[in-house]
């Protein structure tokens, strides 16, 4: 048993007005792949989904394919609750015994981030996971133990986990500043992210 992160990469980058968020670069790298290869050094299990196998972000990730699984969802258009349901099916079929959510448009995010929500999971098996920001609002990783998949394969629509979320006691991973909380969606986000940085 071990534990699988998925990083839902199928959405549509709407807000972007005609330009792919997850293929901005973030210190010459596209930020797709950065975080793919951050989740990468936790040494478990990671799949991305994607709209479909052959797309530019597809070939973002072919740097990192070594210990990398991808998988395409066909009904992407009807929200990330898609690839929540492709993940699931995912981690269910290999028997893990847990599955975090790491949202790829968060560029603050670190492995040792991810790797703190793994290690509670370690303590706390059969509970929610959820890192919070500095403020304690909550964010991103979000780790669902095993009992909890079978409810991600029944969403539907563009609100991620939050309704198999609300009926659990949420146990929380506080992160330093605004790494849990900060996503960058708009032209807008990634301007003031980038002049911040310097």
């Amino acid at each position: 048993m071990t534990l699988g992160i998925v990083l839902p990469a199928a959405g549509a980058s709407s807000r972007m007005r005609g330009r792919d968020k997850l293929l901005e670069t973030v210190d010459g790298t596209p930020l797709l792949l950065r975080q793919t290869r951050r989740a990468l050094t936790l040494g478990l299990p990671v799949l991305v989904t994607l709209p479909n196998e052959t797309d530019m972000r597809a070939a973002s990730l072919k740097p990192a394919l070594a210990g990398l699984d991808t998988r395409a969802v066909p009904d992407a258009a009807s929200g990330i609750s898609a690839s929540l349901r492709v993940a699931a099916h995912w981690a269910m079929e290999q028997g893990m015994d847990g599955l975090m959510i790491v949202l790829p448009d968060m560029p603050d995010l670190t492995a040792e981030d991810m790797q703190a929500v793994a290690a509670l999971h370690a303590d706390h098996p059969r509970e929610v996971i959820r890192a919070t920001d500095a403020q304690g609002r909550f964010g991103h990783p979000t780790l669902l133990p095993a009992r909890l998949l079978p409810a991600l394969i029944t969403l539907g629509g563009d609100t991620g986990a939050r309704e198999v979320i609300a009926r659990e006691t949420v146990r929380p991973c506080p992160l330093d500043g605004p790494r849990a909380t900060l996503d960058l969606d708009t032209p807008e986000a990634w301007a003031a992210w980038r002049a911040a940085k310097g």
